[in-house]
């Protein structure tokens, strides 16, 4: 039976536990569980489990405000049994503890934006939502790094769930929840699976109910002291305007880039103009991501590359210093209303398959032959050759890995302890797990149980618990994620049009240039500003020169890649040595 022996709560946001909490398991397999959290928790018993919550936990369909959440989810289990996910909403992890059984579970939320991390060492059981507060029980001879994970990092910028870094560390996947019984065996199960059910009623109704949907999870997101990220695109203008309808003059808060190509803040102006909010603009300097560039890659649990990182914590801090505490942010609509150009562009490879099969291997056969390398058929050559690989590899043509052979990256002793086939398979069973048969919601589906629980999520949450600020996604509520199941993908990208239905549901409250803008990234100018800027080149090219050390990247790799984006290639090979340098700057952080 488990008992709780400690346990406590509170403190401000950053790196030190705002929770921590002590269970043993007495009888014949002792146990001790310890429970860490950056986020604050509410702990709860009763005769049958105990229950840590960590994060922000509500009643689906109900606002936040539980005076004691973890006593509700008590409840909640005893009422709902094994069905009780569904009741469940809010951002946020859970612990519980059987008494009965000695097992312990973990829950995640639908998106999974709250991590949380299993340690197991013998009768000592460790669980928290940040690496960063296990990493005194992880030393190097008794937690060695993992090869896998740092080749799924150079796949995928990060290290996806439910691997991590660490050889002996497990990661909570979004949307599950993990069992661990009295002998240390564990098994997992998925527990958010919408179900797709395409809803029959007219377009004009159901984009009413995303309007309401949307105004009512920006409403119980917005906190004293709150603000919102404001890049001018669909979805933070979106957040924005509805905030400014509930609070006067919200704050808003812009990072724009010298350097063409990359800045936005024309259209950011726009909408903080047409909703009159308190409008701030940064402009991110080449200095500032030397002054900050080793604290960024060493505050992330894992190795992380995506170079918007910066962007993200500069932006949060400067809305800290402006005196917020919340902000409110854009995420997820890209991913549950198709608004990623990828979308699109998938579809017109995937009409390809309804080709009758005799059909396609005609085509292919005569393309194959000379007349493929004709002016005039070598688009059509190209076409079938990607249409043919199938989805979600075809996402990843151009990756690193992809692009280039692993034996030319590579050193040959570390290729000898990876998988290199483990980063697509994760993603395929992603892809199909989801239930609809439509392809652009299987992408979409993959990228925000994948993508974004793994990445863009991770970005923003840690920069901003760097900067001091609590993050919130008004956008990614499991209601509204649920609601965007019900809508028919016809609706949401007919043809190419991307946000064909989430445009259609805001016109008339966003600003038409907002609107009518095409999709842009949000990537930083590092390959533009490491050529300009001698003291950025040097501490690459000084960082690089340690990881060539590290029997990694093999040196001529690495020589190759920086001499290939001096000759004029600054964009795709900018982002690769960013990628290397990350890597470089977090294992020297943590003393690897």
């Amino acid at each position: 039976m488990w008992k709780l022996e400690q346990q406590s709560s509170g403190g401000e946001t950053g790196a030190t536990p705002q929770a921590a909490c002590t269970a043993v398991r007495e009888g014949a397999e002792p146990c001790r569980i310890t429970v860490l959290g950056e986020h604050a928790a509410d702990i709860a018993e009763d005769e049958a489990s105990i229950a840590i919550v960590l994060g922000r936990l509500r009643p689906y369909g109900e606002d936040y405000g539980l005076e004691h959440p973890a006593q509700w989810l008590l409840n909640c289990l005893q009422r709902q049994g094994e069905d009780f996910y569904p009741a469940l909403a809010g951002f946020f992890a859970v612990v519980v503890l059987d008494k009965s059984s000695g097992e312990m579970r973990l829950v995640s939320d639908h998106v999974g934006s709250v991590p949380l991390y299993f340690c197991p060492r013998g009768n000592q059981w460790w669980v928290a939502d940040s690496l960063r507060l296990l990493e005194p029980q992880l030393r190097p001879e008794d937690a060695p790094l993992a090869p896998q994970a740092l080749y799924d990092y150079c796949f995928h910028h990060c290290v996806p769930a439910p691997g991590t870094v660490y050889e002996d560390v497990v990661k909570l996947e979004p949307g599950a929840e993990l069992t661990v019984d009295i002998t240390g065996a564990s098994r997992s199960r998925n527990l958010y699976q919408p179900a797709y059910d395409y809803s029959v009623e007219s377009a004009e109704t159901l984009m009413a109910r995303c309007r309401e949907l949307i105004a009512t999870a920006v409403a119980r997101n917005i906190a004293p002291g709150a603000g919102a990220f404001l890049s001018g695109g669909l979805d933070s203008s979106t957040v924005a305007g509805m905030f400014a309808q509930q609070q006067p003059e919200a704050p808003t808060f812009s990072i724009g880039f010298d350097a063409k190509g990359y800045d936005e803040t024309a259209y950011a102006r726009i909408t903080a103009r047409h909703f009159n909010t308190r409008h701030h603009e940064h402009y991110l300097q080449p200095q500032e991501i030397i002054d900050h560039f080793v604290a960024v890659a060493g505050y992330f649990d894992e190795p992380f590359g995506n170079s918007s990182a910066m962007a993200a914590y500069t932006c949060a801090r400067v809305a800290r210093e402006h005196g917020i505490t919340v902000m409110l942010a854009g995420d997820g609509g890209d991913e549950i209303f198709g608004g990623n150009e990828r979308y699109a562009k998938q579809k017109v490879f995937e009409a390809w398959s309804a080709f009758p099969a005799p059909a396609r291997k005609l085509a292919g056969a005569a393309l194959a032959t000379g007349l493929g390398r004709l002016p005039l058929l070598q688009k059509g050559r190209s076409y079938i050759e990607q249409a043919n690989v199938t989805l979600p590899d075809r996402m990843d043509s151009y990756n690193f890995l992809n692009r280039f052979d692993p034996g030319i990256m590579f050193e040959q002793s570390f290729l000898a302890q990876v998988d290199t086939e483990l980063p697509r398979e994760g993603k395929r069973r992603r892809y199909q797990q989801c239930l609809a048969p439509d392809a652009v919601e299987k992408m979409m589906y993959l990228d925000w149980k994948y993508t974004l629980a793994n990445n863009d999520l991770v970005k923003v949450s840690r920069m901003c618990r760097k900067a001091g600020v609590e993050v919130r996604y008004p956008l990614f509520e499991k209601e509204v994620v649920d609601f965007s199941c019900t809508v028919p993908a016809r609706l949401k990208l007919p043809g190419g049009k991307l946000r064909d239905f989430y445009k259609r549901s805001f016109r008339g409250f966003l600003p038409d240039e907002t609107l009518a803008k095409s999709k842009h990234g949000f990537g930083l100018p590092f390959g533009v500003w490491m050529k300009q800027e001698p003291e950025l080149r040097k501490l690459t090219r000084d960082t690089l020169e340690r990881l060539k050390l590290r029997g990694i990247f093999r040196a001529d790799f690495i020589d190759t890649a920086l001499d290939t984006h001096e000759s004029g290639h600054s964009g795709y090979y900018g982002e690769l040595i960013w990628i290397m340098v990350v890597l470089e700057l977090w294992l020297t952080d943590r003393g690897r």
